[in-house]
């Protein structure tokens, strides 16, 4: 085995063992924190960790997505060549497992070596006690998030107001609860939404921080804790039933995220058949996750298709997500 492929398996297996969080029960009782000083211990070490190791041929990029599943246990996933969106892309070689807090130290067992986290900073030491590597602890940020509404756009939501919305609550001050929709009826459009799912480190798949971003209150694009998961159609991202993420850019839960959206609506002729589908291209966290993606169909949870403009549904899931900064502008 080469020293790169070697380094590369002391990294996935050291720092996460070998149990995939895909194969913990799909849902698990907990609480939802939405104040990080109140998140405890674990928060602060579940994130996003990114550093180069040494090889023959020069140095190795990684990255790292440490999840948190309460009680001090985690979950991981590493990426050879960086982080999703920033190095790694879809059917690059990843490998997932877990690992413990002991006595307030991550230790982090494998049969190459040893991995601790401390302080920010994932320290890898081989079974010759050799350290081979770090990666330090990252907060990647979007780069729209707090994008200000251009000129023609409508406002929807600045902090200061939910009467845009049917059933729209102020929580935390001047956030917009989910479990509404807007009173404004869209076509064609861009829209710009920015949103947070909650610490959720007891619960599972889709009981965790799970909402929904309904576009003309039909096609649902997915809101979902699924920091370190596989990115699928039913997880952040992802359009529900229709199309998975092209790359998972879910950040970790409690970090500010963002949608931009362009859509465009289904087109109809005078006797009310369809005779073009919906499409959309979608940004998250800055990154293209769908390109001109037709939607064929509806999804379900809301409404069904027809040539009616609509507004923007926040779904209800039981969690409580919250948004901010929703702007679009009509096409």
């Amino acid at each position: 085995m080469s020293r790169r492929r070697r380094i590369a398996c002391l990294l996935a297996w050291t720092l996460i063992g070998s149990l995939s969080i895909a194969a913990v029960a799909v849902a698990a009782g907990g609480p939802a924190e939405t104040d990080p000083a109140k998140a405890g211990p674990d928060f602060a070490v579940k994130g996003e960790y990114v550093g180069t190791l040494q090889s023959d041929s020069g140095p190795v990029k990684f990255g790292a997505q440490v999840i948190a599943l309460g009680d001090g246990k985690f979950a991981g996933i590493a990426y050879e060549g960086g982080l999703p969106g920033d190095g790694w892309q879809r059917g690059d070689p990843i490998e997932r497992g877990h690992g413990a807090t002991v006595d307030g130290v991550t230790t982090l067992q494998g049969d190459g070596g040893l991995a601790t986290i401390k302080d920010g900073v994932i320290t890898l030491v081989d079974n010759n006690g050799q350290e081979v590597g770090q990666l330090k602890k990252v907060e990647r940020k979007s780069p729209t998030l707090g994008a200000k509404p251009p000129a023609g756009a409508t406002v929807m939501f600045d902090g200061s107001s939910a009467d845009a919305f049917e059933g729209g609550k102020l929580v935390e001050g001047n956030l917009l609860k989910q479990g509404c929709h807007s009173k404004q009826k869209l076509g064609s459009h861009t829209m710009h939404i920015e949103f947070r799912t909650p610490f959720m480190p007891g619960s599972r798949g889709q009981g965790r921080g799970n909402s929904g971003v309904y576009m003309q209150s039909r096609y649902e694009l997915q809101v979902l804790d699924s920091f370190g998961l596989a990115g699928l159609d039913n997880e952040c991202g992802g359009i529900y039933k229709i199309a998975k993420p092209a790359v998972n850019m879910c950040l970790p839960p409690l970090s500010w995220q963002t949608y931009d959206i362009d859509f465009t609506t289904a087109q109809y002729d005078a006797d009310g058949n369809k005779t073009q589908n919906a499409r959309v291209t979608i940004r998250h966290n800055g990154v293209v996750i769908h390109d001109n993606l037709e939607l064929p169909k509806h999804t379900p949870g809301r409404h069904a298709e027809s040539p009616a403009p609509d507004g923007v549904f926040l779904q209800d899931h039981g969690n409580p997500v919250v948004f901010r900064n929703i702007w679009v502008v009509e096409k």
